[in-house]
């Protein structure tokens, strides 16, 4: 859904829509969404059917086209060189993609992601209870948030599933078994 700045009443359907299922015209459990500003459209994670999709921002389009199958996505996230980063709840993995590439490169384990200027690849690694970082080039990660195990505490996370930064470098947290960012 859609929603213009400034309407909060509103929303507007632009991709999917018509049921579930495994049409080009239709989405199954979408899970995140990030827009190509280079071609305009929406890159969408189609998590229920294991594919990445990509849909035209351009009025009339009416279905999407494959980018990445086989791929139980979670999230998405774009660098500033336009590589795709892709989460794979299933596996516990991060692959990067040059678009119109099938196979990606694994970069990082974990699943709700976020991709700095840098290439620095931030990942919530959900079954560890962590947030990591992972440097360009990197062979292991390293903990930034939560790792002590699961809990409550100002210093624990329960389920991290996604994550952001804002423009001071500080870093929200969705904590979905404490119910809180």
């Amino acid at each position: 859904m859609q929603w213009k700045n400034g309407d909060t009443t509103n929303g507007q359907v632009v991709a999917g829509d018509k049921g579930a299922g495994n049409g080009l015209n239709q989405l199954n459990g979408p899970t995140d969404v990030l827009i190509d500003k280079e071609t305009d459209s929406l890159i969408i994670c189609d998590a229920e059917k294991e594919r990445v999709v990509r849909w035209s921002r351009r009025s009339g389009t009416t279905q999407g086209e494959v980018l990445i199958d086989d791929v139980d996505c979670w999230g998405l996230a774009m660098d500033e060189r336009r590589y795709l980063y892709v989460s794979d709840y299933m596996k516990g993995e991060v692959r990067r993609y040059r678009l119109g590439e099938k196979n990606g490169t694994l970069v990082a384990g974990g699943n709700g992601l976020f991709v700095d200027a840098l290439g620095t690849v931030y990942v919530a690694d959900t079954s560890n209870n962590r947030v990591m970082r992972w440097t360009q080039g990197a062979k292991q990660g390293t903990v930034i948030a939560g790792g002590n195990g699961a809990g409550a505490g100002a210093n624990h996370l329960g389920v991290p599933v996604g994550l952001s930064f804002d423009r001071r470098g500080n870093l929200y947290v969705a904590d979905q078994d404490n119910d809180r960012i």
